[in-house]
């Protein structure tokens, strides 16, 4: 280490002799240095998933999730808390940043705002953060006075704060409640922390946010079902999530979508619960927006609940079977079709054959055909 103690302004061995190598050799220098990030985020993840847990609490309970950094390490933070609203529909406000400099510094570098100590503790005594809060502060180095400043008045308010650096020990990390430190080595430019401990930052911010949200209900297994359809992409992509989610074909799942104000899990929950989008509201209020645990929520719930449509098959060598009921056990309709044993016809005939007999059985019930 350094003078300073500090790992990420020390100079890299590897890359000594950098300024006389090609480009080739200069990105293969650089990329072997970048292969050390994901074990060093690796060591850290119990410290990461308790992060994960107290974040997820105090967000439930109507709290913050503020991350504080200057130049990269704050630019990081700004970047991942404005990435939450498209991608999980946060409320304004639940997920901030702050950064050293104001917001002039997103763009432009201002390096001695960084040194502002009072500073920080104004930023976040102006965001009045509190105990429901949690207070992220980021800086690689671990002293960075700003963020320093803006833990030590998160603390001070009964805030859970976090340090996430890139060195250990560090006088970031003896002051916040928890301490995530990904130590990823020196930069192979020596102090330039815009590269391995930005990505390590990086890593590390990408698993607080999602890994909460997820564990919030903003996801129905891995589809971000709480997606803000703002632009064409986004619009395609709801549609997407609704089809891969229900099974619908591409305009099905559009019309569905529509219907349903464009809402993504209402519009799953009333395609595989096979009820109106209405109904679909109300289930998703009743379990906080989780789509799954919404599938199974009734208020007259018996069985397996209202909505819910069972199909029992026999496929034979000589004819296939097929019994619709609902989700008490009630026969709704009969289907039948030829033979669907793949032994004797082939997966491909068998497929058909189950396919007119399904569709039989939702015909006889006057029903359309739905997952």
């Amino acid at each position: 280490m350094d003078e300073q103690g500090w790992v990420t302004e020390e100079v890299n061995p590897a890359t000594a002799a950098i300024d006389t190598l090609s480009a080739r050799q200069i990105v293969e220098l650089i990329n072997a240095e970048d292969a050390k990030v994901a074990p060093a985020v690796a060591r850290e993840l119990d410290a990461i998933a308790a992060a994960v847990e107290a974040i997820v609490e105090r967000l439930g309970r109507g709290g913050r999730l503020i991350y504080v950094g200057a130049g990269t390490s704050g630019r990081l933070g700004i970047l991942d808390a404005a990435e939450c609203p498209p991608t999980f529909n946060t409320p304004p406000g639940q997920v901030v940043a702050l950064i050293a400099g104001g917001p002039e510094a997103v763009t432009r570098a201002v390096e001695e705002a960084e040194d502002d100590e009072g500073r920080g503790r104004a930023d976040v005594a102006a965001l009045d953060a509190g105990p429901d809060d949690v207070v992220v502060g980021i800086s690689a180095s671990g002293h960075t006075p700003y963020v320093l400043g803006a833990l030590a008045e998160a603390r001070a308010r009964g805030a859970f704060t976090i340090a996430l650096t890139c060195n250990r020990p560090s006088p970031l990390g003896r002051m916040a409640d928890l301490e995530i430190a990904p130590v990823v080595g020196p930069e192979a430019i020596a102090g330039s922390t815009r590269m391995k401990a930005g990505t390590a930052q990086k890593m590390v911010l990408n698993m607080l946010s999602t890994a909460s949200m997820v564990l919030l209900g903003k996801t129905y297994g891995n589809l971000m079902v709480d997606v803000v359809a703002t632009n064409a992409k986004l619009r395609a992509r709801a549609v997407r999530i609704v089809a891969q989610a229900t099974g619908l074909g591409w305009e099905e799942a559009r019309a569905l979508l529509e219907r349903c104000g464009g809402e993504a899990r209402t519009a799953i929950v009333a395609s595989l619960a096979g009820v109106s989008p209405e109904e679909a509201r109300r289930r998703l209020a009743r379990t906080g927006g989780r789509v799954r645990q919404a599938l199974t929520s009734s208020p007259t719930q018996r069985g397996w609940g209202e909505g819910v449509r069972v199909l029992g098959i026999d496929g034979g060598g000589t004819k296939t079977t097929v019994l619709l009921a609902d989700g008490e056990g009630r026969i709704l309709g009969r289907g039948y079709a030829g033979p669907s044993n793949y032994h004797a016809i082939g997966l491909a005939a068998a497929g058909e054959a189950l396919l007119r007999g399904i569709r039989a059985a939702f015909a006889d019930a006057g029903e359309a055909p739905r997952p």
